[in-house]
């Protein structure tokens, strides 16, 4: 919903049930921020749509002070097998004493029109919210949350707190100050048939010249017409790969010193080729495509090769799910070239309180801290990344040395308040440039513009 942070909108589109940060669609936004911040959240809703178990509740350690009166803990969070856990825990674990914890179910479209609402209100109706490191700038800039640091250091031994990853803290910090409690992380995975890449002697793929190789290889076999399946929605998440593209290449959307748009230099164009260059190996409604239907094509073996955020990873091995359950490999996205970044982006997912939630926020915070916990943390694997260090292992999680290596070659985040902004307005002309209908020069000379003009805006 970035190792640091998300840089780039998350994953979503067609909301299922996910709800994922990631993905998507429009997440959580003021209705101040405007649609250019309701399409960039959506970009990112790292585990929308996943496939979850009702019974994920952990009984924890919940031990706040009775309240003099009795209060209700109202919960926005999104449904998935990710973030469930650490709802199911929060409200298992501390509704007592006087205290009600309510989370109803929800997906992530009715997540972001509640998220509007409550932050762009005076007083909301949710007291504790799932956010993710891409939205944090903005709502931090836009004084929407309360920072975090005090309670976080007052509660740091007794929810063992400093077991939580340092990167993934400064992941969802905005001008010094801490604005969410990370529960888990999502990073673009590489998902793959072994038994495919086998068949014709092929290694997972670690650059965009080998996917192509690879992709071309299985294709001329006749057994997979298009193996290669990517998020490419055109209305979010073909952004996110664009960005994480560029970001391979050392370039960010914006140059973080002069904010001026990079959109006119080689590697804004090099990026758009790259993505071009995989069409032929793709199912032409692949702008079309958010991660559940990408997601879809590795259950029903109409894809060899894909890439999405690891919250829909521990999906792909379960039996339930698809006849190819026990043939899926998991490595790092690809890079643009040798040694170069991974084509991947990080995000990090975790528990905000509003700055106008009625409740006593030292009451909100414990009860945030509670759920994830270490126990809570152990429970939620393999659906879930920690952000505990060392929860996830080879030993527990299918995917966990994937994910691993990805989130240590990731490129740097892109903190900024107006990169929503930014990539709302080069969205769909990266869509009509992949698609055909802009030429790559007239594509760049579009975007440097549009992104100029957001920037100057925001």
């Amino acid at each position: 919903m970035s190792t640091g942070m998300h840089s780039q909108p998350r994953e979503e589109t067609t909301v299922l049930t996910k709800s994922k940060f990631k993905p998507s669609v429009q997440k959580r936004m003021l209705v101040a921020v405007g649609a250019a911040m309701a399409t960039s959240l959506v970009l990112s809703g790292c585990g929308a749509g996943s496939r979850t178990a009702a019974n994920t509740a952990t009984k924890v350690a919940c031990d706040f002070a009775k309240p003099a009166n009795p209060v209700t803990i109202n919960v926005l969070a999104y449904n998935s097998s990710a973030v469930d856990p650490y709802t199911n825990t929060m409200v298992a674990s501390c509704s007592k004493d006087g205290v009600t914890v309510k989370h109803d179910p929800i997906d992530f479209a009715g997540q972001v029109q509640k998220t509007q609402a409550t932050l762009g209100s005076d007083k909301g109706s949710y007291d504790i919210l799932e956010t993710y490191s891409f939205v944090v700038p903005t709502f931090g800039s836009q004084d929407k949350l309360e920072p975090l640091d005090d309670y976080f250091n007052k509660y740091k031994d007794k929810y063992g707190l400093g077991e939580i990853s340092p990167e993934m803290i400064e992941s969802v910090t905005y001008d010094g100050k801490m604005y969410n409690l990370p529960m888990q992380a999502q990073v673009h995975v590489m998902a793959y048939r072994k038994d495919i890449l086998d068949k014709y002697g092929i290694q997972p793929p670690k650059t965009m010249e080998e996917l192509r190789a690879a992709a071309q290889k299985i294709q001329a076999g006749g057994e997979i017409k298009y193996p290669v399946a990517l998020p490419w929605l055109a209305s979010s998440d073909i952004a996110t790969w664009y960005a994480n593209t560029m970001l391979a290449q050392n370039k960010p959307f914006v140059d973080p010193q002069s904010k001026k748009p990079n959109f006119d230099s080689p590697e804004a164009r090099k990026a758009l080729e790259e993505m071009k260059s995989l069409l032929p190996y793709m199912d032409p409604q692949v702008t079309t495509f958010d991660q559940p239907k990408v997601q879809q094509q590795m259950y029903n073996g109409s894809a060899a090769i894909s890439v999405m955020f690891s919250g829909r990873m521990n999906d792909l091995v379960q039996q339930k799910n698809s006849q190819y359950f026990d043939k899926i490999g998991f490595a790092a996205p690809p890079a643009v070239t040798s040694g170069g970044k991974t084509i991947a982006s990080l995000s990090v997912d975790g528990w905000s309180i509003p700055k106008n939630a009625s409740a006593d926020k030292d009451l909100l915070f414990q009860i945030a801290a509670s759920s994830v916990s270490e126990e809570a943390s152990k429970a939620s694997v393999p659906a879930a990344f920690p952000a505990r260090k060392g929860m996830a292992t080879e030993q527990n999680s299918p995917y966990a040395k994937a994910a691993n290596e990805s989130m240590g070659n990731v490129p740097a985040p892109q903190p900024y308040p107006y990169i929503p902004a930014v990539t709302s307005a080069i969205t769909p002309i990266v869509a009509k440039a992949v698609g055909g209908q802009l030429s790559v020069d007239e594509a760049v000379q579009q975007m440097q513009t549009e992104a100029e003009a957001a920037v100057a805006k925001s």
